[in-house]
C-alpha cells in the first residue's frame, strides 16, 4: 500500500482515506476507514469512464445487484454512489495476499488439501454471485484473495460494468476490445459471444490449474497475446502434473463447450467427496509460510488504521502513517492484473498508461473533514442590495441613452457629434453613470466572490469530496481568461447539486437562466465599444449609443436573474445548515 499524494481526496463520502490499493484502467482503489471504524477498500472509476452515460448505469445496475450477494466467500458490497461526479463503490477490505502473491511469490503450487478448500470456496462464492444474477467475468488469481478463514472472491459485476466501454453499437464486443484477463478466459469470451454462467465455470478452471502447478493452463503470452487467445479457443489446457482426480475436476471445467461444462453443484459435490486425513478439523488450511506472512500482514495493519496519525507524503518511515504492504510487488507479470489488494479489473498496478494523479485544480477536503456549514445570508443579503442598485442605475443609464439616441437622430448622419443639443450636459451625465456604474461593479466582484467562497465551501460540508476544483481556485476561476470561463459553471453546477441533494430540478433551470444571461453580458463588455461622445460625426455617435442601451436592457436583465440566483441559492443553503432542508 502507498501513501496519499497532494491531490488526492482525504474522504470519499463518510469514508477518511488511508492509502492507495492500487490503480489501473478502470480507476483508483484506496484503503479507507468508515466513521464507525470498519475497514473497507474504496474504489473510484476514471473521469472518462464516468462521462459515458451507458457506463453509469451499467455501472449503477451492477452495483446494486453486487450488494445483495453475501459476504461469506466474497468481499461485500458496503455502499456506492453511482451518481457522483466520480463514481465509487465502497467494498469489506480482505487483509490478505491475492492467490497470485502466495503462488507466484510467497509459496508455489498449493498443496491438496490447500488446493480443496480454495476450490469448496471458489465454487461457493461464485454460487452466491450467480444468486444475484450477476456473472463475475474476470475470476483469475489476482481477484482471489486469501484469508485465515478461506478464499475470498472481489470484484463480480464489475467486468460487466467495463464491458460497456468497449461496445460498438450493435452490441457486440468491438474489435481488438477484451473484457477479462488474458490466460483466464473463457473461449466465448475470446471469441466476443454471449457469456453465462458457464464462463465463470471455465475460469475457476484455469485458476485451480494454476494454483495446483503453479503455471497458466494454456501458456503465457510471450507468443503474442493472439497466440494465447487461440490456445484458449481452439487447444486443450496442459494438466500436466495434477494428480487424479483433481486433474478430471479441472478438465470438466475447461470444456470448450459452456454446455457441457461441469455445474457448479456437481463440483462442489466433488470436491466435498475428496476430503481425506490431510483435512481433519481444526486443521490450518494454508501453508505455515503463508501463515506467517498473514500474521505481520495484520500487525502492520493495525498501525496504518488511525487516519490521525498520518505524515505527510514524503517523510521518512516508520514512526506514523501507514507502513508499506508486504505484498506489493515491485513489478508484476503483465498476466497478473491488480495489487493483491487491489478488487478486480481495470484497478491493475500503476503503469505508464494509467491516468495520471489528479493535477493542482482537484478538490481536496481539508485532512480533518470539510469545515462546519454557516449561513451565507450576510453575503447574499449584501448581494442583493448591490444588485437592486445595479439595476436602477443601469435603467438610468438605458434612459439616459435613448434620449442620446433621439436627439443624435435629428441630426443628418454627416454633422459633428458636438452639435448636439445639451452636448456638454449629456455628456457629463453619461460620464457620472459610467463612473457610478464602474464603482458599483467593483464592489459586486468583491461580494460575489466572498459569497461564492462561502457557498462553496457549504457545498462541501453538504457532500465531501465532489467539488470541483478547490475553494481558492473556485473564487479564482471568476478572474481567469475567456479560454477558461466555464469553469465557474462547473463549480456553480456542483454547489447547487451538493446543495439540493440532486442533479436535476429544485429550481436549476435558474441557475442555466442567469449563467447564460451573464455570459452575453459579458460578451458585450468585451465588444469594441466605445463611449458615443468620442465619435466625431452624428451617425457613428447613434451607432455607440446603440450599443451602450443594448448593454444596459442586457445587465438589467442578467442583474435580475442573478438576483434570483444569489437569493435562491441561499435560501436553500440556509434550509440545509438549519436542518429543515
Amino acid at each position: 500500500m502507498d501513501g496519499l499524494i497532494p491531490g488526492d481526496p482525504e474522504r470519499i463520502g463518510r469514508y477518511r482515506l488511508l492509502g492507495r490499493l492500487g490503480e489501473g484502467g478502470m480507476g483508483r482503489v484506496y484503503l479507507a476507514r468508515s466513521d464507525r471504524g470498519r475497514t473497507v477498500a474504496v474504489k473510484t472509476v476514471r473521469e472518462e469512464l464516468a462521462r459515458m452515460p451507458d457506463f453509469r448505469r451499467r455501472f449503477s445496475q451492477e452495483v446494486k445487484a453486487a450488494q445483495r450477494v453475501g459476504g461469506e466467500w466474497t468481499a461485500p458490497v458496503l455502499d456506492a454512489d453511482t451518481e457522483a461526479s466520480t463514481p465509487w463503490v465502497a467494498t469489506g477490505y480482505v487483509a490478505g495476499p491475492s492467490l497470485a502473491e502466495v503462488v507466484d511469490r510467497q509459496y508455489g503450487p498449493l498443496p491438496p488439501s490447500t488446493l480443496r478448500v480454495l476450490a469448496a470456496g471458489l465454487v461457493r462464492a461464485l454460487q452466491a454471485i450467480h444468486a444475484a444474477g450477476l456473472v463475475h467475468r474476470d475470476l483469475k488469481p489476482s481477484n482471489v484473495l486469501v484469508t485465515i478463514d478461506g478464499p475470498r472472491v472481489i470484484d463480480f459485476g464489475i467486468a460487466r460494468a467495463l464491458d460497456v466501454s468497449t461496445q460498438s453499437a450493435e452490441g457486440l464486443t468491438a474489435a481488438g476490445a477484451v473484457v477479462g484477463s488474458p490466460g483466464f478466459m473463457s473461449p466465448e469470451q475470446v471469441r466476443g459471444e454471449k457469456v453465462s454462467y458457464a464462463s465463470d465455470v471455465f475460469c475457476l478452471g484455469a485458476v485451480l490449474a494454476y494454483a495446483a502447478t503453479g503455471r497458466m493452463p494454456f501458456g503465457t503470452d510471450e507468443s503474442g497475446m493472439h497466440a494465447l487467445l487461440f490456445r484458449i479457443a481452439t487447444e486443450e489446457a496442459n494438466l500436466t502434473g495434477i494428480s487424479e482426480p483433481w486433474q478430471g475436476l479441472i478438465a470438466g471445467c475447461l470444456v470448450k463447450d459452456p454446455e457441457k461444462r461441469t455445474t457448479l453443484d456437481d463440483l462442489l459435490t466433488s470436491i466435498e467427496d475428496l476430503e481425506g486425513a490431510d483435512a481433519a478439523p481444526g486443521r490450518a488450511w494454508l501453508p505455515g509460510e503463508v501463515l506467517a506472512e498473514l500474521g505481520r500482514h495484520a500487525v502492520q495493519l493495525l498501525d496504518s488504521e488511525d487516519p490521525e496519525d498520518r505524515v505527510p507524503v514524503g517523510a521518512p518511515a516508520g514512526g506514523f502513517g501507514p507502513p508499506p504492504s508486504p505484498y506489493s510487488p515491485p513489478t508484476p507479470p503483465p498476466w497478473q492484473g491488480p495489487s493483491p489488494y487491489a478488487a478486480g479489473p481495470g484497478f491493475a498496478q500503476p503503469s505508464p498508461y494509467s491516468t495520471p494523479p489528479p493535477g493542482p485544480g482537484s478538490a481536496t477536503p481539508s485532512p480533518y473533514g470539510p469545515a462546519a456549514a454557516r449561513s451565507a445570508k450576510p453575503l447574499g443579503t449584501a448581494l442583493q442590495v448591490l444588485f437592486i442598485l445595479f439595476t436602477g442605475l443601469s435603467l438610468a443609464r438605458f434612459n439616459l441613452l435613448t434620449e442620446t439616441y433621439t436627439r443624435l437622430g435629428g441630426l443628418s448622419e454627416g454633422a459633428t457629434t458636438r452639435s448636439v443639443g445639451n452636448f456638454t450636459s449629456l455628456r457629463a451625465l453619461n460620464l457620472a453613470a459610467d463612473i457610478a456604474l464602474g464603482a458599483l461593479q467593483l464592489a459586486l466582484v468583491i461580494v460575489w466572490v466572498l459569497w461564492f467562497r462561502r457557498v462553496r465551501q457549504n457545498a462541501e460540508s453538504f457532500a465531501p469530496g465532489r467539488i470541483r476544483y478547490r475553494t481558492g481556485l473556485a473564487v479564482g476561476s471568476w478572474f481567469i481568461p475567456v479560454v477558461n470561463v466555464f469553469m465557474p459553471k462547473q463549480i456553480a453546477n456542483d454547489i447547487w447539486t451538493a446543495t439540493t441533494g440532486s442533479p436535476r430540478g429544485a429550481g436549476r433551470w435558474l441557475l442555466h437562466t442567469w449563467w447564460w444571461l451573464w455570459l452575453f453580458e459579458l460578451g458585450m463588455s468585451l465588444n469594441d465599444y466605445s463611449s458615443w461622445d468620442e465619435a466625431e460625426f452624428a451617425g457613428d455617435a447613434m451607432v455607440s449609443a446603440f450599443n451602450g442601451q443594448a448593454s444596459s436592457f442586457l445587465g438589467v436583465v442578467s442583474a435580475v436573474f442573478a438576483l434570483l440566483f444569489v437569493t435562491r441559492l441561499t435560501s436553500l443553503q440556509r434550509k440545509r445548515v438549519a436542518g429543515t432542508a
